[in-house]
């Protein structure tokens, strides 16, 4: 992964929050059948997010943000539907939404449906920008442009050896984020020239301090504990005070400095620059509503849907080339550019816990 520190000229950068645009009119649920201003078509585009069950609230964050995204581009150059992958799955979501002449397809969330849409999507011969984070959920046509742990352990990894961190060792839970996540850690290692001295699993939050534990015969300077705030927290009290505690994305979310001993652990996550103004934007039309932080995937989205469209004629498929672009974008969560593997390659920001938050330790790099 390679980065620069200074702007780059020319960059295809689409941030565009409008203080005074106005909202897409109308519900994002209904038909869009009617015609377009200069032909029997408009262009339409699908966003497939669980409206109901368990993960609605993020469903709907993820389309509230993509509906905000259309009000501050003020694009006319297409159509916003969404679809409930939850109610009666998200194969009839995708087949609906194909139905319909819908010729993209941002979403969906979780990367088992990911895969369920993607077949149909390749017959139809419609691009998916998944929401997910899952790299092994691409496929030809298929986008992931979620947040992957494995670049964010790359980032604090290589923070790190600059820092000085030589030996290094992890915990992680068994399942698949924490074998990607030591994987990731290995390969970072490796490259920083540092030595991986030993990695022990658990099955449960609770048992992450014996995890810990399990690791005093191995010295290491440097520990990764490769899950969310919780287990951390758990796991704290076992860490040895001269070790630096290096976390994962998952640490955003707060709370690992409910632990005096996790204040100034590192994580890698998404750039803050442009969250807060998003954040106040969101607010501002839902009000009483606080989106998580993956809401942005949907704002960025169609951000780049927008870009695309400028040369996305009325009944065309829609242009690879503006996914694919090696220039690479600028939005919420800082740049980003699709890679060969159709992962979104990502710039991280290290951060510091603190006890009411974090601090920043390194910036994002700002061109690729």
């Amino acid at each position: 992964m390679t980065f620069s520190d200074r702007p780059a000229q020319g960059r295809r950068s689409f941030l565009l929050i409008a203080a005074s645009a106005a909202l897409l009119a109308g519900c994002a649920t209904r038909p869009l059948d009617r015609p377009g201003p200069n032909g029997p078509r408009v262009n339409r585009v699908a966003v497939l997010v669980p409206l109901s069950g368990p993960d609605a609230a993020v469903g709907r964050a993820l389309g509230n943000a993509a509906r905000l995204a259309m009000a501050d581009t003020g694009t006319k150059a297409f159509e916003l539907t969404l679809f409930d992958t939850a109610g009666r799955g998200a194969t009839v979501a995708a087949q609906n939404a194909l139905a319909t002449n819908h010729d993209l397809i941002l979403g969906p969330l979780l990367s088992e449906d990911v895969r369920a849409v993607t077949p149909l999507a390749q017959r139809a011969r419609v691009p998916v920008i998944a929401f997910s984070n899952d790299r092994d959920a691409t496929a030809r046509g298929t986008y992931i442009l979620g947040f992957t742990p494995s670049q964010a352990v790359e980032r604090v990894v290589q923070e790190a050896a600059r820092r000085g961190s030589r030996r290094f060792a992890a915990i992680a839970p068994a399942g698949d984020y924490g074998q990607r996540s030591v994987q990731s850690l290995a390969a970072a290692v490796q490259q920083a020239g540092g030595q991986l001295v030993g990695v022990e699993n658990y099955a449960m939050p609770g048992q992450a301090r014996a995890a810990v534990q399990r690791l005093s015969s191995r010295p290491y300077d440097a520990l990764l504990i490769a899950d969310g705030p919780r287990a951390a927290v758990l796991a704290a009290p076992a860490i040895p005070a001269n070790v630096r505690v290096l976390g994962t994305e998952l640490w955003a979310s707060g709370g690992a400095g409910a632990s005096q001993r996790l204040r100034g652990a590192w994580y890698a996550a998404p750039t803050q620059g442009q969250w807060g103004q998003f954040l106040q934007r969101y607010k501002a039309r839902y009000p009483g509503q606080t989106p998580p932080r993956i809401a942005s995937l949907g704002y960025d989205a169609v951000l780049l849907t927008a870009r695309g469209a400028r040369s996305w004629a009325p009944g065309r498929r829609f242009p690879l080339g503006a996914i694919d672009d090696r220039e690479g974008f600028a939005g919420v969560d800082g740049i980003f550019r699709f890679r060969a593997d159709n992962v979104a390659q990502r710039a991280f920001e290290v951060r510091a816990v603190t006890a009411s938050g974090s601090t920043l330790v390194s910036p994002a790099p700002t061109s690729f």
